[in-house]
């Protein structure tokens, strides 16, 4: 019985750009600023056995470049995964709205979707227990329209101001480097407005089945301005059809 093995696509990236580059002209290396590099494989010294040149920008190119490769990950959301689409509207606002993208039943708009975990770090599972963000970005005539959101209709804190303390219970103490229970729910205990939210944290809207099986909710609430200048507030929740 022979054996086969089956390379992960991710292992044929290399083989791949190598097929989608054949028969291509070869380009030169070049340094950050766009100087082609004659070799990279060498420093230069005096002598054979002398001490590295400060002159070698080839080098100082080299060095500045590997201490800034490494992005470091997003404080919050840093773990996500991507999605494109439409927006296609069934329902006449224009009585609410005037904005384009609501202007007619049929219309579509495409869309980009970022989902997402709160504090989840890069390589965390997608099993855990997290709130999902659910941030959409719509590709308008108008231009860009931003509407970020997660998968809970509600959150832990109402003032921004404690936005931070909140997330830093999140993620690692920095003194042990280690998740920290303890931190959780001090500041649970000691702010009861998030008591609503860690209901929810804790049911199963904290481990949705998949990203397809999750509901989507705006983040704040949103004003309408109509032709005529009357405003309407409004939140936008998007259902799944699983």
């Amino acid at each position: 019985m022979s054996h086969v093995t089956i390379r992960p696509p991710a292992a044929n990236q290399l083989l791949e750009h190598a097929k989608k580059i054949e028969g291509e002209e070869e380009e030169s290396a070049t340094t950050n600023a766009g100087n082609p590099i004659p070799y990279k494989d060498a420093t230069l010294t005096v002598g054979k056995k002398g001490v590295t040149l400060f002159q070698d920008w080839i080098l100082l190119d080299e060095l500045a470049h590997f201490s800034r490769e490494r992005i470091p990950e997003r404080v919050v959301h840093a773990k996500g995964a991507g999605a494109f689409g439409y927006f296609e509207v069934t329902h006449d606002i224009t009585r609410y709205t005037a904005a384009k993208v609501f202007s007619q039943i049929g219309k579509r708009t495409p869309i980009a979707v970022r989902f997402s975990q709160v504090a989840g770090e890069m390589g965390y599972p997608d099993t855990v227990r997290d709130i999902r963000g659910f941030a959409l970005k719509f590709y308008t005539e108008d231009g860009i329209w931003d509407l970020v959101g997660n998968n809970t209709p509600l959150f832990f804190v109402r003032d921004c101001i404690l936005f931070p303390s909140f997330i830093h219970i999140l993620k690692r103490n920095p003194v042990t480097h280690l998740r920290d229970p303890d931190m959780f729910w001090d500041m649970i205990s000691l702010r009861p407005e998030t008591t609503h939210q860690s209901l929810v944290f804790f049911s199963d809207r904290g481990i949705p089945d998949s990203y397809r099986h999750m509901h989507g909710y705006g983040a704040d609430t949103f004003s309408f301005v109509n032709e005529f200048g009357s405003v309407y507030y409004c939140k936008f929740h998007y259902k799944t059809d699983q």
